[in-house]
């Protein structure tokens, strides 16, 4: 990845940190994500007070992506007022469906990139359809043990 893409992402994700809902926490994130043809999209965090319907800025930023037509993400970085925080698991899945396991994932604070990770290094034994016991769409109705 080069300095210029580095330098874009984090400069797209430090423009809109401050637009991150964060009410509750006050822990304010937002994401930035390149895809395959160099298009960069960006999300924020959006706290509830029910927290578990919160939406991470990582997980925007994807659903900008798609929303554009982007279909992989080639590097992704997030920024928070309080340091490095790298993506929760539900994130890293989300991230998996549209990346392959070297895209890297840069975590950043105010004063710039702080941690250089890739996918597959927060992410190991990624599950993927590929990896699906049961490829097709009928299942036999047999257990996993009689099918030996």
């Amino acid at each position: 990845m080069d300095k210029t893409t580095k330098d874009r992402l984090l400069e797209a994700a430090k423009d809109i940190l401050s637009n991150a809902y964060a009410p509750y926490s006050n822990c304010r994130v937002a994401a930035a994500v390149v895809d395959n043809k160099e298009n960069i999209y960006t999300g924020v965090n959006v706290e509830n007070a029910s927290f578990g319907l919160t939406v991470c800025a990582e997980r925007n930023a994807i659903a900008a992506m798609v929303k554009a037509g982007g279909k992989r993400i080639e590097a992704i970085l997030i920024i928070s007022n309080i340091g490095a925080i790298p993506p929760c698991g539900a994130c890293r899945q989300v991230i998996a469906e549209f990346a392959e396991e070297r895209v890297p994932i840069f975590l950043a604070d105010d004063s710039g990139i702080l941690e250089e990770w890739t996918l597959g290094g927060l992410l190991p034994r990624i599950y993927r359809p590929d990896k699906w016991l049961f490829t097709n769409s009928k299942s036999s109705g047999k257990s996993i043990s009689s099918q030996k």
